[in-house]
């Protein structure tokens, strides 16, 4: 896979490793919710994640823990456009992932210095959305989630997961690149309306999604398929999630997505250079 675009006028090549660092702007996600409310809190946390060697900071307004409530678009807006024009601001050369599903908010963060589109519900949720981010010309990453956050551990369901998500990714694909869209990551959305038992079922398989030659996107961190295994509690979860990030490595995950970005950046370090002296 070769896969190189270039953002702030930096070449990334999407088929190395990568760590995206999470910041959620909101009072509800399921663990840092709440604690990035104002501007010297977010640029310290912004500076840490940058220094630690994430590549990407994705930024997001919507809590999609499982039942969360429902926010405006214009409330979205107001959590995450203000964010994105401080940290623009104060890191120039900043790569942001605006972590939406509203087609508007995507198109209002790019237009603020965003740079990336991260959609949990790969289109579905808004039908617009597609053909803004062909519009917009910048990498998207899509996601698979049965349900909303509001429905989807609500008994989820399949016959055949992996399979399942392997059709639905062809489908997804095949749109946009029908409209012209050239850079696209996969996240097989792990905990997005999925058991314990399919979030494993789908880590065993991973490497199945390289049959797109696009690169992948986990997010494990200190989610309930490590809490509800080891009985820990998200606070707890930093060496469950270490471990997962380790494995999707050997499954031929591209990209970790996760709130502790130096773990995660140690973690690829030591994996390189284990299959340096294959």
């Amino acid at each position: 896979m070769q896969n190189i675009i270039t953002l702030k006028n930096k070449e990334i090549n999407l088929a190395e490793l990568h760590v995206m660092g999470v910041l959620n702007i909101t009072p509800d996600s399921f663990y840092d919710g709440g604690k990035n409310t104002d501007q010297e809190t977010i640029i310290k946390k912004v500076q840490t994640m940058m220094d630690d060697g994430a590549t990407f900071v994705d930024i997001g307004g919507y809590s999609s823990r499982p039942g969360a409530d429902y926010v405006s678009e214009e409330e979205e807006l107001n959590r995450v456009i203000p964010v994105i024009n401080l940290l623009v601001s104060k890191f120039p050369d900043i790569i942001i992932s605006i972590d939406t599903f509203h087609s508007n908010v995507a198109r209002q963060a790019i237009q603020a210095g965003a740079s990336i589109i991260n959609d949990i519900s790969a289109g579905n949720m808004d039908e617009k959305m597609f053909t803004t981010v062909a519009d917009l010309q910048v990498p998207y990453i899509m996601m698979h989630m049965q349900g909303t956050p509001q429905t989807m551990q609500d008994n989820p369901s399949y016959e055949n997961i992996c399979e399942e998500e392997l059709q639905f990714f062809t489908e997804k694909i095949n749109k946009l690149q029908k409209l012209g869209v050239k850079n696209i990551i996969i996240d097989p959305g792990f905990g997005f309306g999925k058991t314990v038992e399919h979030n494993y079922e789908l880590l065993n398989n991973l490497q199945i999604f390289q049959k797109f030659g696009l690169p992948v996107l986990v997010g494990f961190s200190r989610k309930s398929m490590i809490n509800k295994v080891i009985n820990t509690t998200p606070e707890q979860a930093l060496n469950g999630t270490t471990v997962l990030n380790t494995l999707g490595l050997t499954k031929d995950a591209q990209i970790l997505r996760v709130h502790d970005v130096k773990e995660a950046k140690e973690v690829i370090t030591l994996y390189k250079k284990m299959i340096s002296v294959q």
